[in-house]
């Protein structure tokens, strides 16, 4: 059973949920887990069974495609308000997951088991709405991803990348690297050349954007 305030969190960012039939929510109430768990946690892998439905209330997770060799590529985030597309396929398909979710600050989850899942995608439409909503949104997000991979070069989806951060960016070269599903040693090759065209500076995991058009214009080439 959920806590007051945490009920109280959960309908706040969850509005869907203040649609439900009163049964409905209160079961999902009744039967719903407090998840709390640290930075750098794995919250589930390539080919683990899903648990249930999380719904998240603080934190965010960084979903990733990971290689044999090591190198990953990031799908997406999910933060406050939102869930896990992966999740909601795997519930609804049966299946086990095909990526990687991982907490990038502290989380607090509400998780709804399987079986409350199933019952609200079949009888409530809000629920349902919302679900299908959030695969268009990052079926979107996706597409976007595969464009980018398949049809851009990696030092304009570097310069688009760091222009779509705040200035500077507060970030390592590996990290930069596993967002674009790179290597880190190509990535900082390409900074350097970019800081020698005098459009970034680079520091202690740090690069400052000296020349935001530049950027731009590659990134838009």
């Amino acid at each position: 059973m959920l806590d007051a305030s945490t009920q109280s969190r959960l309908l706040q960012q969850y509005p869907m949920l203040r649609e439900l039939s009163e049964p409905d929510l209160k079961d999902l109430l009744a039967t719903s887990t407090t998840i709390h768990l640290p930075a750098g946690t794995v919250v589930f892998d390539e080919n683990q069974p899903c648990q249930g439905f999380p719904l998240l209330l603080s934190g965010s997770i960084r979903v990733i495609k990971a290689a044999p060799n090591g190198r990953e590529l990031l799908l997406y985030h999910v933060l406050p308000g939102e869930s896990c597309i992966l999740t909601s396929s795997c519930l609804l398909g049966h299946t086990r997951y095909h990526a990687r979710g991982t907490a990038e600050q502290p989380l607090k989850i509400v998780m709804l088991p399987a079986s409350i899942f199933q019952t609200l995608i079949g009888k409530q439409e809000a629920f349902r709405t919302y679900v299908f909503h959030l695969f268009s949104d990052r079926l979107t997000d996706l597409m976007q991803l595969v464009s980018a991979v398949a049809f851009q070069k990696l030092d304009q989806r570097l310069a688009n990348l760091l222009t779509s951060k705040a200035n500077p960016v507060q970030t390592t070269h590996q990290a930069l690297a596993d967002e674009l599903g790179s290597a880190r040693e190509i990535v900082s090759r390409l900074l350097k050349g970019y800081a020698e065209q005098g459009w970034v500076k680079l520091g202690r995991e740090q690069i400052e954007i000296t020349d935001l058009a530049a950027l731009k214009k590659l990134a838009e080439s």
